[in-house]
């Protein structure tokens, strides 16, 4: 994990992939609860994603993986899931993401973050760029999609910000701020009446 890599145009930072239904190495399809291997290589597209069964990871189908990771292929469900509903962290991060919009990327990673919290996402790697900057890769844990998320490096002091933005998007409202002002009262006369 961590290893420094050379990144391929920067036209698109992220993206999400979705675990193949066959192995790639020999075809065979997967089975639901089957253990499979994922790759995560470098192409001048992008990032690709490849699944293998055990049996197809190889020396030479392993030889180019700039990270890889076993886990548990799934079988997709029989019927559409409902749509996600509206607001919901998912629901955003996947909007934003779609949109492509550079100025979101905090939130964007704060609403990884919060799903990583929620167990919905597993970060799966961390990729270090040459220019010092780190691209972190979660996996979907029910749909085995791949996240990849630049890491804004957010300081300390600019978390309470995005995360006040994140909290308007989904509708929460701020919280109230525990310190109250001081309460002033009224000097007391003296019960002799100076």
């Amino acid at each position: 994990m961590g290893k420094e890599m050379t990144t391929p145009a920067q036209n698109q930072e992220w993206n999400i992939q979705v675990c193949g239904k066959i192995c790639a190495a020999t075809g065979q399809p997967f089975t639901d609860g089957q253990a499979i291997i994922s790759k995560l290589s470098v192409s001048p597209e992008g990032f690709v994603r490849a699944d293998y069964s055990e049996a197809g990871w190889t020396d030479e189908t392993r030889k180019d993986a700039i990270s890889h990771w076993k886990g548990v292929y799934h079988a997709p469900p029989a019927k559409p899931e409902d749509p996600l509903k509206k607001g919901t962290v998912e629901a955003l991060l996947r909007e934003f993401m779609a949109k492509d919009d550079y100025s979101k990327l905090s939130v964007i990673y704060i609403l990884a973050v919060m799903l990583e919290r929620k167990r919905i996402l597993a970060e799966k790697d961390v990729q270090k760029r040459e220019d010092g900057s780190r691209i972190r890769i979660y996996e979907h844990k029910k749909t085995g999609e791949i996240f990849t998320i630049p890491d804004p490096d957010l300081k300390l002091n600019e978390l309470e910000a995005v995360q006040a933005e994140v909290n308007t998007l989904l509708g929460i409202p701020p919280k109230k701020s525990k310190e109250q002002p001081p309460v002033v009262q009224a000097p007391q006369e003296s019960p002799g009446g100076n």
